[in-house]
């Protein structure tokens, strides 16, 4: 017995030296901060074209952000095999692909890194639009008018009268907001108004900056000038959103993509957060070093956002050994408590609880109707998926109409396994009972629990995504965790009349 002892504890060695070596290696070659926050903040923001070529031939043409008040442009470039690509830098910046001859979906891909540099103040790019004379039509007119007298008495500039106006335009008991609203979208509304008043502005497009976001559009802003300087105004939010929050995509009136050749074309962003040196991109050394660094930076973003939440997995697999094996603590499925926590961090904690406490009890109740028919597993765990995708879309709806944003959020939930989780739980209540189903029940939802405050650290998430070789520190710890062979914590409990037995004895011999 002491060889696989011996062996174990020398391959653990092994896996957290290698782990503690790479992660050295990380922060002294590639200067990757230990702690977050400690370092320059920076985006990577992926553009992603997608078309349907023709058979002939294409031209694309994508317009491009540049450095503005809070972002400077660090580096760009872009994947798009068998195509020529041109920047063109003019006064407003533009990415044009072309080939000769394509056919079938086509995917063009162009990739930039803005530092975000709060205190960094730049000029306006290009010169103001033009104040447009505004016509309005019956009793629109009336309804601009008051809007515009009511938000000027409040206003001191062009700033405080856009933000006036846009907390008017988004206020659903207003009537006059209301009626502009039913013929312009709010941008619109705000851009016309603003124009009344003499005040200069214009619609752009510009993408609201969210870590590890994918798929996104952008969204229409408005651009309110004042003097040399300009701010941005989202009128569906109805805040003047600080300027870290938006990145400008386009600095004038125009489209953002263009396709000659092909249809059914769409843009989309994806978008990732970073902490890294002053001195350089950690990025930019991955992807020229990806094979020695072992590193995921080098991967599409839209990929590494879904890295960088998988690679909280281990982590939650190393709570759930430590619950199991330390304190006994039994689960409906080995490692189902670590897919729920996954879950409850997308929707934080108390709405992700209630969520599954729900399903599961409702889930349990129409399990127990299924067994009158006598399917047989597979049917009857195909059927209670089908339950369950019925229950989330109930949820989400009644959740949206009741204005609770948090129940749409269900579906992040892994359906298929829920589904088998009400099926061991009913399989165990007609086996061992109410009281089995409970003790599981609440085991499965404490594990998840744990392993959720676990993985909901900042710092445990940097750590995991920016020095995988920790991963290794991990697997070594359940080798670890895995070995050991003592009494859990909850067994101890079943020696208690023993051990009040003994006390007795001892008393009497005395």
């Amino acid at each position: 017995m002491k060889a696989p002892r011996s062996t174990l504890l020398w391959t653990a060695l092994l896996l957290i030296s290698l782990g503690l070596l790479h992660t050295s290696w990380r922060h002294l070659v590639h200067e990757v901060p230990l702690l977050p926050g400690s370092q320059v903040e920076y985006w990577d923001i992926e553009a992603r074209v997608e078309l349907q070529a023709q058979g002939e031939e294409v031209e694309v043409i994508l317009a491009l952000p540049q450095s503005q008040p809070g972002f400077l442009l660090q580096s760009e470039h872009t994947a798009s095999p068998g195509y020529g690509v041109n920047f063109v830098e003019e006064e407003f910046r533009r990415l044009e692909w072309s080939i000769r001859e394509a056919e079938g979906v086509q995917w063009l891909y162009y990739r930039t890194q803005f530092q975000v540099d709060p205190k960094r103040h730049l000029p306006a790019v290009g010169q103001p639009p033009d104040v447009r004379s505004q016509s309005w039509e019956g009793p629109l007119e009336t309804a601009a008018a008051q809007l515009l007298r009511r938000s000027w008495q409040e206003s001191a500039n062009n700033f405080s009268l856009a933000q006036s106006l846009t907390r008017r335009l988004s206020d659903a008991s207003n009537e006059n907001a209301g009626l502009l609203l039913n013929e312009l979208s709010g941008s619109e509304a705000l851009v016309r108004l603003l124009n009344e008043a003499e005040v200069p502005a214009r619609i752009l497009y510009g993408l609201r900056l969210e870590d590890g976001r994918r798929n996104q559009r952008l969204q229409p802003l408005v651009q309110v000038f004042q003097d040399e300087e300009w701010r941005l105004y989202d009128p569906v939010q109805a805040l003047e959103e600080p300027a870290q929050n938006y990145l400008l995509w386009q600095q004038a009136a125009g489209p953002i993509l263009e396709v000659m050749g092909g249809q059914d074309s769409q843009v989309r962003f994806s978008m990732l957060s970073s902490q890294e040196p002053a001195s350089g991109s950690v990025h930019a050394l991955a992807i020229g070093d990806a094979l020695l660094n072992l590193s995921i930076h080098s991967l599409p973003l839209a990929e590494q956002a879904v890295f960088r939440t998988l690679m909280l997995l281990p982590l939650g697999a190393l709570v759930v050994v430590a619950l199991r094996v330390f304190v006994g603590l039994k689960t409906s499925g080995t490692f189902m408590p670590v897919l729920i926590a996954l879950a409850f961090l997308e929707m934080s904690l108390l709405p992700g609880v209630t969520t599954f406490l729900i399903i599961v009890a409702a889930g349990l109740i129409l399990r127990q109707l299924l067994a009158y028919l006598n399917l047989l597993l597979v049917a009857r765990v195909a059927a209670v998926i089908v339950c369950v995708i019925g229950l989330i879309a109930l949820m989400s709806v009644v959740s949206f109409h009741a204005g609770i944003s948090e129940g749409m959020q269900v579906t992040l939930f892994p359906m298929i396994i829920l589904a088998w989780t009400i099926e061991r739980m009913s399989i165990l209540w007609e086996e061992e009972g109410a009281k089995e189903v409970f003790v599981q029940g609440a085991g499965s939802l404490i594990t998840a629990i744990a392993a959720f405050l676990v993985m909901d650290q900042l710092w445990v998430r940097y750590w995991l995504f920016n020095f995988p070789g920790l991963q290794l520190v991990v697997m070594a710890m359940i080798l670890i965790v895995g070995s050991y062979t003592g009494y859990r914590l909850l067994e101890l409990w079943r020696f208690k009349p023993l051990v009040a037995q003994e006390k007795q004895d001892q008393n009497n011999a005395g």
